[in-house]
């Protein structure tokens, strides 16, 4: 009610003055009247018109106080788009909580689970595994190797092409002995099968640069992800072309998984299925060639906050 009579104050003293400068302007112009009444009207003309313009100044300064201090009119100084404004924190509170800084040394304490000797091609299921006992869980690899989405495409050589299935697909040929053919699985089938223990919480970083893997594990996540059995990139030597159901395809024979641990500036660390050896070290540098080689593959989960 206080900026309501404010203006209503403000409004009648510029209604009175201007009124009062009008009908003297007016008395002026159609009244034969003395010299000295003629100076006082001047006089108190020019007054009434320095308060009319003095009027109109206080109530130009009352406005934008009001607007300044009403809540309701904030957003009328505060910016001039603001859902636009509100957008942009939203999404710097996101990136903030999505994306933590990256560390410059991380190790992670992840469960350690061996392939062998149960699952000699089953080192894809087996990081698996342990990314999932990280994530508290219960499950384990002879499970997973059960649910993990298989290609069955048979195995032929046509005109001197190897003809079989895609590990993007499913896995391939045999997973419990190396006594007949197999290779393994890459990275969507086994996102795929994450998703049913950890439905929303699976994140494929497939593509990504390797800085983006350094700012799950400096969240405290380990990430699993395709290599090879050297940790290095390979010569082009090894590797060879398919012919499968979707194209062609280029495959080693020297594909492996791992679960990344932990970084360093010289060295990265990881659980590796084939050893059993929990944070053991590679070089960065050729570690990092050798997953780019192997198509940036990874996959993580997020964590409950």
């Amino acid at each position: 009610m206080k900026h309501k009579v404010g203006y209503n104050m403000i409004d009648l003293g510029i209604l009175i003055a201007a009124t009062m400068t009008l009908l003297i302007s007016i008395s002026l112009l159609t009244k034969k009247i003395s010299q000295k009444i003629i100076k006082i009207a001047y006089f108190y003309n020019f007054l009434f018109f320095l308060l009319f313009l003095f009027l109109i100044s206080y109530r130009v300064e009352f406005d934008q106080l009001f607007i300044k201090n009403d809540p309701g009119k904030k957003s009328i100084i505060v910016a001039s788009n603001p859902n636009q404004d509100q957008n942009i924190l939203n999404d710097s509170i996101n990136e903030k909580q999505q994306k933590p800084l990256v560390k410059a040394n991380v190790m992670i304490d992840a469960p350690i689970v061996k392939q062998y000797p149960e699952l000699p091609r089953g080192c894809e299921v087996t990081s698996l595994a342990m990314l999932l006992l990280h994530a508290g869980v219960q499950t384990d690899k002879m499970e997973l190797a059960q649910k993990v989405k298989k290609d069955t495409t048979p195995y032929k050589k046509i005109d001197g092409v190897i003809n079989y299935g895609d590990p993007n697909d499913g896995f391939i040929g045999d997973m419990y002995s190396l006594e007949n053919r197999g290779y393994g699985v890459y990275h969507k089938p086994i996102k795929d099968l994450a998703e049913t223990y950890l439905p929303d919480k699976i994140l494929d970083l497939t593509g990504s640069e390797f800085n983006e893997l350094e700012r799950q594990l400096s969240n405290g996540v380990p990430v699993w992800i395709i290599t090879n059995v050297t940790y290095k990139e390979l010569p082009s030597s090894y590797f060879q072309n398919w012919q499968t159901p979707n194209g062609p395809i280029k495959i080693t024979y020297k594909e492996h998984s791992v679960l990344i641990t932990g970084y360093d500036p010289d060295y990265i660390y990881f659980n590796d299925p084939i050893t059993g050896i929990n944070n053991k070290q590679a070089s960065k540098e050729d570690f990092i060639k050798a997953w780019i080689q192997m198509g940036r593959q990874a996959i993580t989960y997020i964590p409950d906050s």
